[in-house]
């Protein structure tokens, strides 16, 4: 089970309306092994695509020093889908390379940037293999909630 605070659930589903509809990316660090998503880290999709997003590869190894310099890890790893359902493509899942990471997504495909609610659903994918997880949002995250 992923569990988020809902600040960080409303700023995740805020980029992801923000870019729409261009797929907004970004991760969610946290100390390493706690599996406390505590720190969101906006991307920019450097692909500019409605259908795929990507890091720029400068950002994304800027990222990876400042999550070492700080002893985290990525515990969130999220994007959104403009145009299909919160499910992971085939792309998405040949990508997934941190086994230990909650990938999210957003669809924004009823509202757009309007008002109005998203799907925001939670997987584990590892090795290939996608299994859903439950998302409990919660006011603040305690030291008993990760």
């Amino acid at each position: 089970m992923l569990t988020i605070d809902q600040a960080t659930y409303d700023a995740i589903v805020a980029h992801a309306k923000r870019d729409h509809p261009v797929e907004a990316c970004g991760i969610v660090a946290g100390p390493e092994g706690s599996d406390r998503p505590e720190r969101l880290v906006e991307m920019v999709n450097a692909a500019g695509s409605p259908t795929f997003y990507e890091y720029d590869s400068t950002d994304l190894l800027e990222l990876y020093k400042d999550l070492d310099r700080r002893d985290e890890e990525p515990v969130v790893i999220y994007h959104s889908h403009s145009a299909t359902e919160a499910y992971p493509s085939v792309t998405d899942i040949k990508l997934a390379s941190e086994p230990g990471a909650h990938y999210v997504l957003v669809s924004t495909r009823e509202h757009g940037n309007n008002d109005g609610p998203v799907e925001f659903r939670s997987y584990r994918i590892v090795d290939g293999v996608v299994t859903e997880e439950e998302v409990a949002v919660v006011p603040t995250l305690t030291r008993s909630e990760s």
